[in-house]
């Protein structure tokens, strides 16, 4: 079967490895890069080529997959002169971001204007394992869109989830990113009341490792606390609070009340505030620590 052609915007921790997953499996590769040249010399190094802009790209491929921030980041590469859309050519979108599902759905019906079919497709896992080809994929769609798109997944994928319409995929994501954000405030806040106490870091992880408080998340998570290692969990603590703050906006949309998510979205706030932004979500252990002591 001949391999459609891809084009992959947003080469960075998670797209690096999902790119290179693509361009050695044999998929004809485009790739765009933006600050660090690195991940794009690696991959034109693999056998990619470079598109300058977004149009350029949609020129030469029949399939975009995104990997950028969230919805103002995914929002623009569409508009303009140079965005994916004066290319004129009908196209498959791929948005493995993270993005609000309101957005999203806007956004797919406003494309398909244009012949452009927008399919959402987040991920769950760290950049080990997109650099592995073992991603957690939830992907929101039609069941033709999602056909087409499932063997382009796959090639970074180990498990792929069809959610349902577009929309869900998005949807779907934040919920995780609530629970694994969720974790990671009342991992820190409990930390922070064991050291207080006296509680040694090991001894609770002692109690926790191996027990039913103990998790995936956990597993890397701990990796900063107890061995202060700094690339274990690669997901910063912006991107925390944009999900939490994006599952806000979901939740306000529905009429619901979730108490649980606000104070959530509060200990990730606070660190933002702090000017922490760029460091990774295990570091809310030190800024809830310190922000306790007196």
């Amino acid at each position: 079967m001949t391999k459609e052609r891809i084009g992959f915007i947003g080469v960075g921790l998670m797209g690096h490895g999902m790119a290179k997953n693509l361009v050695t499996k044999g998929w004809p590769l485009t790739v765009m890069g933006h600050r660090n040249r690195a991940p794009v010399e690696n991959l034109v190094a693999l056998g990619a080529v470079e598109a300058k802009t977004p149009r350029e790209m949609a020129a030469q491929v029949d399939v975009v997959v995104l990997c950028v921030t969230g919805s103002p980041q995914v929002q623009a590469l569409f508009e303009g002169p140079d965005g994916l859309r004066a290319a004129g050519r009908p196209l498959l979108v791929i948005d493995c971001s993270t993005s609000d599902p309101s957005v999203t759905l806007k956004l797919a019906a406003a494309l398909a204007a244009d012949g452009i079919t927008l399919i959402d497709a987040p991920l769950g896992r760290t950049p080990a394992e997109a650099e592995a080809g073992t991603l957690d994929v939830m992907a929101g769609g039609s069941d033709e869109a999602f056909a087409r798109a499932a063997p382009i997944l796959n090639a970074f994928a180990g498990k792929v989830v069809h959610t349902g319409p577009t929309g869900s995929g998005h949807t779907m994501k934040l919920l995780n990113n609530f629970l694994s954000m969720g974790y990671a405030a009342l991992y820190a806040e409990a930390l922070m009341i064991a050291d207080k106490t006296g509680i040694t870091d090991k001894t609770f992880d002692s109690v926790i490792r191996g027990g039913r408080m103990d998790c995936g998340f956990y597993q890397t998570f701990s990796k900063w606390f107890l061995d202060k290692d700094p690339e274990a969990h690669k997901f910063t603590l912006s991107n925390a609070f944009k999900d939490t703050t994006y599952l806000a906006s979901l939740s306000n949309a529905l009429g619901s009340g979730n108490p649980v998510g606000a104070a959530v979205r509060n200990s990730f706030g606070l660190a933002v505030g702090l000017g922490h932004g760029d460091e990774y979500v295990p570091k809310l252990v030190d800024i809830v620590r310190k922000a306790n002591r007196g």
